[in-house]
């Protein structure tokens, strides 16, 4: 599934960035090398962020 339609996000790369520290969309898109241009997508990836820091 597409998180980030401006940036190509997939949720799958969204989960393995966030297994790997931050609890922060713009930390974790940073890191895949993007960075949140309309904004649509934050909670969605905060959802999935949180998800991924609690079966951790």
């Amino acid at each position: 599934m597409v998180v980030c339609v401006c940036n190509a996000i997939r949720e799958k790369e969204l989960r393995d960035a966030a297994r790997d520290g931050s609890g922060k969309p713009s930390d974790i898109y940073a890191k895949l090398g993007r960075k949140p241009k309309c904004g649509q997508c934050l909670s969605f990836a905060q959802t999935i962020i949180n998800s991924e820091a609690a079966t951790a």
